[in-house]
């Protein structure tokens, strides 16, 4: 039979894993064989920019903790994983994305982006949406093009009738 301390230890594992995943907008798992030290601290750095960070737990606690909150990531559990949590839904894969161009051994795999399973293609997807500044520039551009067409509307009105 197995050690009380251990089972009590691999649960609290499992309840950490739960929590993590509830209070996080954004998980993603992803493959980080091959990055060296001072790469893997880059990354976390980056992410804990973002409100963001990485763990590596065992595949068969992640898999328990993934089944008590009823998500089925299939085979994505195969082979050494880090997950990377997030408090916003997008800023996690975006770094995660970025990383991986200039990281060949980083590699996505799939994710739950805001309760639903995202694969690899939709994680793609997400990494190419502006960030939130980058959105709310674009939204105050379109806010200023009327009056601006409005006030040079005026002005070619106003120049024609001094003609």
């Amino acid at each position: 039979m197995a050690n009380q301390k251990i089972i009590e230890k691999k649960s609290n594992t499992v309840d950490e894993i739960q929590n993590k995943i509830k209070e996080s907008a954004t998980i993603v798992l992803f493959e980080y064989r091959g990055l060296t030290v001072t790469e893997t601290n880059k990354l976390r750095r980056e992410l804990r920019d973002s409100e963001s960070d990485f763990k590596v737990y065992k595949n068969t606690l992640t898999k328990r903790a993934l089944d008590n909150l009823n998500y089925d990531l299939g085979d994505n559990l195969n082979g050494p994983k880090a997950i990377a949590f997030g408090k916003d839904a997008i800023a996690p894969i975006k770094i995660l994305s970025d990383f991986a161009k200039k990281h060949k051994a980083l590699e996505l795999k799939v994710g739950i982006v805001d309760g639903e399973v995202a694969d690899t293609n939709m994680l793609k997807e997400l990494a190419s949406i502006p960030s939130r500044e980058g959105l709310l520039t674009m939204f105050a551009c379109g806010l200023l093009a009327i009056p601006k067409d409005f006030a040079i509307c005026l002005d070619l009105h106003s120049k024609n009738l001094e003609n």
